[in-house]
């Protein structure tokens, strides 16, 4: 057995699915409420409730909107109710990846001047949400692997 697959080496890390889950929630919970504050997110008064027309950019970069910054806080109140226990925390990363793959996905598919874009999202968003889906699940495999060995563990 190698180091870098032995548990210990995880939690050595900070790495358990509980802190994973607890941290990227709070992330999402700030990004939800930066995205309301004028100067970090940029063109504040051009921010819309929803649609694609929403001029507001989250550190001038992501574009963002009422909906948008809503469903970033609702993500990250999920995020850290779920990394209670280990099994929700794993759900929470594996889950919200797929999330986020697909949302890329349909970032990739819509035409971005259009109602299609309803949260709304740009480039910049759109391959964030790759770099997020793939490394919640990620996570969520690799993390969520050694709370797998102990459940087996516990039922023999």
């Amino acid at each position: 057995m190698t180091t870098a697959s032995h548990p210990a080496h995880h939690h050595i890390m900070g790495l358990s699915l509980h802190n994973t889950a607890l941290g990227i929630g709070a992330v999402f919970l700030l990004v939800g409420v930066l995205g309301f504050i004028p100067g970090i997110t940029t063109n504040y008064g051009a921010m819309n409730f929803a649609g694609h027309e929403s001029g507001a950019m989250l550190l001038g970069v992501f574009q963002v909107s009422v909906l948008h910054n809503i469903v970033h806080l609702l993500f990250g109140a999920a995020g850290i109710a779920m990394a209670r226990t280990d099994r929700m925390a794993r759900w929470f990363l594996l889950g919200g990846g797929i999330v986020y793959l697909l949302l890329w996905i349909y970032g990739l598919v819509i035409d971005m001047n259009t109602g299609a874009n309803f949260v709304p999202f740009n480039s910049a968003d759109n391959w964030l949400h790759l770099v997020l889906g793939v490394g919640m699940i990620g996570l969520g495999l690799w993390l969520g692997r050694d709370a797998m060995e102990k459940m087996k563990g516990s039922a023999t």
